[in-house]
């Protein structure tokens, strides 16, 4: 099951970028599904079947998959694909002003039914976190649907100090990265970052397959840098920044 579905992955990328300029792509997909079943000498009962054995066992089903992502991963870059460009901040300290905080998993495979379709997170913030920071919610996702509509959801929580929170929302309805961006709340300091990932329930259970991978979680703090530093020399002491007129000039 393992080997089928990292051919299946495959071949559904193949299909999709074959099928641009022609529809959705879905009758390419529908093809390279009955080569990868062909492939591997199984039968489309057999692998309905074999998903609704996994369906049950989620857990099994999301070790399973983390497996392919890897080996997916380490293929595209054997093959020289760029890692993203988002992965610049991993090179960050966390100290840093800008740097990835994420302390979560790193990948999760959701599957459309309880209480598998839903991945929740709680960070508390550490001693790197300053007044004004900004952050950025990543992911990377991909969709595993012979049909039916992708429905995912991704919400961020920011809590301050003054007990403001702060959220954002974004859906999740196509293969890609995602960005979900929190602006900096002027002296105020981030005291816990919560949220969740989460694929739409289906109304009836059925074995067709239905799967939204997200890998590369990143939570990327960002902080402004100071740049009303006072100009070195005797003739250049500045104590505040006068606001600039626009509309007419005015002699000092």
């Amino acid at each position: 099951m393992e080997d089928l579905l990292h051919d299946y992955h495959i071949a559904q990328a193949m299909a999709i970028d074959n099928g641009r300029g022609e529809g959705d792509g879905s009758y390419e997909q529908t093809l390279y599904f009955a080569a990868v079943l062909e492939k591997h000498g199984v039968t489309k009962a057999k692998f309905d079947s074999s998903l609704t054995y996994y369906y049950k066992r989620a857990d099994r089903f999301s070790e399973m998959y983390q497996r392919v992502a890897k080996r997916l991963g380490e293929e595209a870059m054997e093959l020289g694909a760029s890692e993203g460009e988002v992965s610049r901040y991993t090179k960050y300290n966390a100290t840093g002003d800008t740097a990835d905080v994420w302390t979560g998993r790193l990948s999760v495979m959701l599957v459309p039914y309880a209480p598998y379709n839903r991945m929740d997170f709680v960070q508390k913030a550490d001693t790197s976190f300053r007044k004004g920071d900004a952050f950025m919610f990543v992911v990377n996702t991909d969709f595993l649907y012979q049909n039916g509509a992708r429905n995912g959801h991704a919400c961020v929580a920011v809590k301050y100090d003054n007990d403001t929170i702060v959220s954002r929302h974004i859906s999740l309805t196509a293969s890609g990265q995602s960005e979900l961006r929190i602006p900096e709340l002027r002296d105020r300091t981030a005291t816990e970052i919560r949220g969740y990932i989460y694929l739409a329930p289906e109304k009836e259970v059925t074995t067709t397959l239905k799967l939204m991978a997200i890998k590369d979680i990143q939570l990327v703090k960002f902080r402004k840098q100071k740049t009303d530093a006072p100009i070195a020399g005797d003739s250049a002491r500045i104590n505040r920044i006068l606001p600039v007129e626009t509309s007419k000039s005015k002699a000092l």
